[in-house]
């Protein structure tokens, strides 16, 4: 029980709010662990709490938008709570989220983990404030360069998966992204931490194991160990079912490890891989680490060894230097040469800070058919994916929630299944003829 002078008939109510990536929501959900340990009754963000805290994304200028419309939501539904705002938008753009009315902290990435002590000393101080409003004792909004710590996190609430953070940062410098400014350089913690955080995963009841991170195969870089040496202790541990990795940079898909992955493991034949764009010229002004060709090799190693892999691809559609003539090449390549199951679609937004928001941009227009294109290719891919495992014996692990009676669960290689409700099935693992 957390007594307050405001709040002694009742225990202190704490909702949490995640923008952007699965790699957000891990972090999120520790976070909101601790607050229930100190006794916090966790409300769903759409409740009336006490207490609120945002994790934010800057991925995009939506992303930038979207954040500071939450923000602004909360505190118009609750003027006398207590706002605490994280994640990558309070590490790039604190001075934004400070002037928005209700905002009580902006906490960057180096103090993430001190978030729940932070938090709590401020509700604490508001109690005993003649003006009853929380006290922040310093800025803890952290420059850029000082990220430099592993928050370690994974999430939990779910029956049948858990995302496993198990690095950092990033060292690329590609130009159109802030994720090493708001994240700062690459880190992971160890093997046998992650291992022992995957135990107590298996130990909740959870049979899916999702490994994210910023640039996950980078693993080892804090360490000394390998991403292999990795995906082997945590293949060993005991009741968790499937692994899946989360997205990979092609250029670290080593030969050696699919090889490994396809010979009886825990990992499911799923990969979420960056291409951004189909065009060598485009992929050169992007600063990324490959090629067309490269690409198209690694996806090919991949099918030669595992067979029909489900690859899902990102595709950044309308970067600066995607003339009409690359983004047919793009197009063409993805159709044609890679073929994938399903792309993840996003216009490009010009970022501040970064290369790519100094050069000629494209129309919104241009930008706007390009990716409607994309999406059109997309749900054509997915559905002959998907079609071609029509009558076949697939086993699936079927999720809690209920919608409109009807229960989802996902195939190992990532095939969407719909089936009646039966609490039976919740979090088992349950093979079915499609």
């Amino acid at each position: 029980m957390i007594l307050h002078n405001n709040f002694e008939k009742r225990r202190v109510r704490v909702a949490f709010v995640t923008l952007g990536c699965k790699l957000n929501f891990s972090e999120t959900s520790t976070l909101a662990r601790q607050f229930e340990a100190a006794g916090y009754d966790r409300v769903d963000d759409g409740d009336v709490a006490d207490v609120y805290v945002v994790n934010t994304c800057s991925v995009t200028e939506h992303a930038d938008k979207k954040c500071r419309q939450t923000i602004r939501k909360l505190h118009k539904e609750n003027p006398s709570a207590l706002i605490a705002v994280t994640g990558c938008y309070a590490q790039l753009k604190p001075g934004d989220i400070e002037k928005i009315d209700g905002v009580a902290v902006v906490i960057g990435a180096e103090k993430k983990g001190d978030l729940f002590s932070i938090v709590d000393g401020m509700f604490a101080s508001s109690a005993e404030s003649p003006s009853g409003k929380a006290v922040c004792p310093a800025e803890y909004h952290c420059g850029i360069e000082d990220v430099k710590t592993f928050f370690p996190a994974y999430s939990c609430g779910e029956r049948t998966r858990s995302f496993l953070k198990v690095q950092d940062g990033c060292d690329y410098c590609c130009t159109y992204c802030t994720i090493p400014l708001a994240r700062g350089g690459s880190r992971n913690p160890s093997v046998a931490s992650l291992a022992a955080e995957a135990h107590d995963i298996a130990g909740s009841g959870v049979k899916e194991i999702v490994i994210t991170g910023v640039n996950i195969a980078e693993f080892g870089r804090s360490s000394g160990e390998s991403f292999l040496d990795l995906l082997k202790a945590l293949n060993d541990v005991d009741g968790i079912e499937r692994y899946r990795i989360s997205s990979i940079e092609p250029n670290l898909l080593k030969e050696d490890m699919i090889r490994w992955m396809a010979g009886g493991t825990k990992f499911q034949k799923h990969f979420h891989i960056p291409l951004q764009c189909g065009s060598d010229a485009v992929l050169a002004a992007m600063k990324r680490r490959y090629n067309t060709r490269m690409f198209a090799d690694k996806i090919s190693m991949i099918r030669s060894i595992w067979g029909d892999v489900f690859f899902g691809i990102d595709v950044i559609a309308g970067f600066p230097a995607e003339t009409d003539e690359e983004f047919c090449k793009s197009y063409d390549f993805i159709k044609n040469t890679i073929h994938p199951a399903f792309l993840h679609v996003f216009p490009y937004s010009m970022r501040a800070n970064t290369p790519a928001a100094l050069m000629p941009q494209v129309n919104d227009t241009v930008k706007t058919r390009r990716v409607e294109k994309l999406m059109a290719l997309s749900d054509r891919l997915h559905a002959e994916y998907c079609g071609r495992y029509a009558g076949t014996r697939q086993k699936v692990l079927f999720e809690s929630a209920c919608k409109n009676g009807m229960m989802e669960g996902y195939t190992g290689n990532y095939i969407r299944v719909e089936r009646p409700y039966d609490a039976s099935c919740v979090g088992r693992i349950v093979e079915i003829t499609l």
